[in-house]
């Protein structure tokens, strides 16, 4: 299990850093104070420009006493079916941005999640990593 873990870790951590310097690459070229949906645009055409899986929009259905409900939760991003990218356009990021992201972490099964802010001066200032705590080697 062990070997497992070490072969997921360095390809979680290469697709994390391959979205952070596409996303830093669109708020270099945007800036801020755009509409979210621009920035996903530009997001899924710089991952899929890097030849990465990037779906935009994802169904999150919710399983609740065995039973599969669909509520309308969104994946603003999954990058090659291991990380979830919520983008933000908020003047700070809150605690119920990051609760969000970590709830989809968790109903999607996934591990790791980026929480993206364009609406800040420098971008760096509005990246979030987040993991699930157990098993996010997987």
């Amino acid at each position: 299990m062990a070997s497992h873990a070490i072969v997921h870790a360095p390809r979680v951590n290469q697709v994390t850093g391959i979205i952070v310097t596409s996303a830093l690459k669109v708020h270099s070229k945007l800036g801020p104070g755009l509409l979210e949906s621009a920035y996903e645009a530009c997001m899924i055409y710089e991952l899929r420009k890097q030849g990465l899986k990037a779906l935009r929009q994802v169904a999150l259905p919710v399983v609740y006493d065995g039973e599969i409900i669909d509520l309308g939760y969104r994946i603003d991003l999954l990058v090659e079916d291991l990380v979830i990218v919520e983008l933000k356009c908020v003047e700070c990021i809150s605690p119920v941005h990051q609760a969000q992201l970590l709830s989809y972490i968790r109903l999607s099964g996934k591990n790791v999640g980026l929480l993206i802010n364009f609406h800040v001066a420098h971008l760096r200032n509005g990246i979030k990593r987040m993991v699930d705590g157990k098993n996010w080697e997987k």
